[in-house]
């Protein structure tokens, strides 16, 4: 019998002539406490086949997942690492990251196995044929799943209603970790939710900056709380304020104008590792050093 060939992964998408080679794709990797998970999902993030720059924020670990992270970084599988000296919530470890990225796209990452990142090709061809400024990744669309926790569905099926009645647009799951923007359009974004609010609040400046949203069915492999899933219902309260808040307050957010021509049509796509930034932060805040006052 003649043996099979193995062959590397390719899109599950139509045929296209996209620069897949030319884009660099920011994987941002908030992480608390993740030390049975985070060497596994980083060695699966680093076999996708695209040119990737790996930012992992540490918040606050006391798990022995930060010595972790620093012998993985060594290996070369993070590019940029790094530390919150406290516990802050996933949206400021979200937040840091954002402020690291250099890729032309960014997506985010959960640090446990919920989320396969084999699907990132998937979401990135709407971005990169220029249909979408934002791809959301859908556990309601019909992707395989485990059958688990059906009021945690429950409940996330209602906050994405009420989020959709206040921004106007038609998500299956608000909620999802997998979202993918293009960085101009993520940095320009006036963000400063801590904790998982941080989900309704992008959604709700997306909206607000009129990018162009695409939703596609992603599979999902969730944790129950013995596992160490982290969410918890006070989180569902307090998302519905983060909706009402996110969506009928303050700041303003202008209409974005993407540029015409994006960076890896013209070939100005960076690199990962090319920035003159460390690999390696300690206590970093928002943004880079350079971009901090007092720091």
């Amino acid at each position: 019998m003649k043996p099979i060939e193995s062959r590397p992964f390719r899109p599950a998408v139509p045929e296209a002539d996209l620069p897949w080679d030319q884009v660099t794709l920011s994987v941002v990797i908030p992480c608390y406490n993740e030390i049975d998970t985070a060497e596994e999902l980083l060695r699966k993030v680093r076999e996708v086949p695209l040119r990737l720059e790996v930012i992992v924020v540490d918040d606050g670990s006391t798990d022995g997942t930060r010595d972790l992270l620093t012998r993985l970084r060594k290996e070369g599988l993070v590019d940029r690492l790094v530390f919150h000296e406290q516990n802050s919530g996933k949206g400021a470890a979200l937040r840091t990251g954002f402020a690291w990225a250099t890729g032309d796209v960014v997506v985010v990452q959960d640090a446990d196995l919920e989320y396969d990142p084999s699907e990132f090709p998937l979401l990135l061809e709407p971005i990169l044929s220029g249909k979408a400024d934002a791809v959301f990744g859908s556990r309601f669309l019909g992707g395989p799943h485990r059958v688990l926790l059906y009021w945690h569905s429950v409940g996330n099926r209602l906050l994405t209603l009420l989020s959709n009645m206040l921004t106007d647009v038609n998500l299956t799951d608000m909620e999802t970790c997998y979202k993918m923007v293009r960085r101009e359009l993520l940095q320009s974004l006036p963000l400063s939710a801590d904790r998982f609010g941080i989900e309704p609040e992008l959604t709700a400046r997306l909206a607000q900056a009129g990018a162009r949203i695409y939703e596609l069915p992603i599979s999902y492999h969730g944790r129950s709380y013995e596992e160490g899933k982290k969410i918890g219902w006070r989180d569902g309260f307090s998302a519905l304020w983060s909706i009402v808040k996110y969506n009928l307050m303050p700041p303003y957010v202008p209409s974005w104008k993407g540029s015409a021509v994006p960076p890896w049509t013209a070939g100005r796509s960076v690199p990962a590792g090319d920035s003159e930034t460390p690999g390696l932060v300690e206590g970093g805040g928002d943004a880079p050093p350079e971009e901090k006052s007092g720091a």
